[in-house]
């Protein structure tokens, strides 16, 4: 059969004039899902195999149309096939080049099918593989932050509420929050894959289709549970991608938050860590200045996953069922939002392997502000039969006992401490010593060094 020499685009014989030129940019789409190419080719075949299944097509042109999918495949990985915006999108490029290769044949891909289902069913293919590349690298930052953590459980720092010294804490406890918030990112990931694991494939442009098809079949063969229930409702949804940019925004503000810890941490007035020279930079004018311009870097990229969500949820506000244009910005901005958290996540992996605690500083810190004070006041409460209000008071008292004679509160004598609670012991003392105040949080979710190793004991199982 003689190849299909028609360039025109798909619906010229009912548009008979062409588009303007600005109108070809403007609706051109294929410079940006092009990366899509894959998911595109992976679904057609699924399709031409259910429409074999089906007796809607026979073995020979089903057979032809794979050859022919699985050769412009090749062609598009090995950068050997020419995009052309006058097809708009990597949909009808493909189609148009298959038509090129196999002939008329190629026609009968589109048969029980829209541009709108195949569109969403690329998409959802796509951000399910993109999902399991986040997951991977988050699982990366987790083993990274362990490997902190293993190092330092006996490091001694300040745990802070306000950005003021609280009560004593391991430094690898600190980390071990970090190992916390990157599970629940990597579990919100995964609970959307459960949510948007419905295949659109068979639901044509809004109707559904007249053909006999087997929404089940093409399900399964591309790794959905099932087949969605509304063809409507299909064509319309978008919860999917908000649900990924949701997880894309929440994950990059943990990575922005830890980001402006580590700035503090690493400034000169706390200088609790110090970041190696392979993630600082210098200064144009500043000779002595290392800069953590990486940590920065992370923290400005939270807004851009920010603004991505809201241009998608104002996008969407307004439209009603089902399709339309307007929909046609959600791959831009999916892409560029998982684009700049890989490249964050990636960035935030190489910091942690690069980060080494000033464990000086840190001693020296928790040291001051008197953060024993609550290890104190709970002592009163078990010991002395005290509510724990009345344990408070005392304790405050003793604290700024300590405050007006420029003492912190293990430099105070048994003597002074009994002018305020008279039936003191010498035992008291232990209660200002750091490792103690740590190691007595036995609780579940305590900073004793117990808890510490048990849990990294824990996550290391389970990676």
């Amino acid at each position: 059969m003689a190849k299909n020499k028609n360039n025109q685009a798909i619906w010229n014989t009912r548009i008979k004039k062409n588009a303007s030129s600005l109108f070809i940019k403007v609706g051109s789409s294929i410079d940006i899902d092009k990366r899509l190419y894959k998911e595109d080719i992976k679904g057609s075949i699924a399709h031409v195999e259910m429409l074999f299944k089906q007796k809607i097509i026979t073995f020979k042109i089903k057979n032809k149309i794979i050859y022919g999918l699985q050769k412009i495949e090749k062609q598009i990985s090995k950068n050997n096939f020419e995009f052309n915006q006058k097809y708009e999108d990597i949909h009808m490029n493909i189609e148009k080049q298959l038509f090129q290769m196999i002939g008329e044949e190629a026609g009968y891909v589109h048969t029980a099918r829209s541009r709108n289902d195949q569109v969403i069913t690329d998409f959802k293919l796509w951000i399910k593989s993109a999902t399991e590349k986040i997951n991977l690298n988050i699982e990366k930052i987790i083993k990274s932050t362990l490997k902190l953590s293993e190092k330092n459980i006996e490091t001694i720092m300040p745990g802070f509420t306000h950005l003021k010294n609280a009560q004593p804490i391991s430094l690898a406890h600190y980390f071990m929050a970090y190992v916390e918030i990157f599970k629940r990112d990597k579990k919100r990931f995964t609970n959307n894959l459960e949510n948007l694991n419905e295949s659109p494939l068979g639901v044509a442009a809004l109707a559904g289709t007249s053909f006999n098809i087997d929404r089940h079949y093409t399900s399964k063969k591309l790794g959905f549970s099932q087949p969605t229930n509304n063809s409507i409702d299909t064509v319309s949804d978008r919860d999917f991608v908000l649900d990924f940019l949701y997880c894309v925004s929440v994950c990059s503000m943990h990575i922005s938050r830890i980001a402006e810890e580590l700035i503090i941490w690493n400034s000169d007035g706390f200088n609790l860590i110090h970041l190696s020279d392979k993630v600082v930079t210098g200064s144009s004018i500043m000779p002595q200045k290392k800069n953590p311009d990486m940590l920065e870097y992370l923290r400005g990229k939270s807004g851009i996953a920010f603004g991505n969500l809201f241009s998608m949820l104002t996008i969407l506000k307004g439209l009603p069922l089902s399709y339309f244009k307007d929909m046609q910005d959600d791959k831009e901005i999916v892409f560029k939002s998982h684009d700049t958290l890989i490249n964050c996540l990636m960035i935030f992996d190489e910091i942690l392997k690069n980060i080494s605690p000033n464990k000086k500083k840190m001693l020296e810190l928790a040291n001051s502000g008197f953060i024993t004070a609550t290890d104190l006041a709970d002592y009163l409460v078990k010991n002395h039969s005290m509510s724990f209000r009345k344990a408070y008071q005392k304790t405050a008292e003793i604290v700024n006992l300590a405050e007006k004679k420029k003492k912190k509160l293990n430099e105070l004598t048994l003597e002074e401490l009994k002018k305020i609670v008279p039936k003191l012991t010498q035992e008291v003392l232990k209660i200002f010593n750091l490792k103690n105040s740590i190691n007595s949080k036995k609780s579940y979710g305590g900073t004793s060094f117990e808890n510490i190793k048990k849990m990294i004991s824990n996550y290391k199982k389970r990676l």
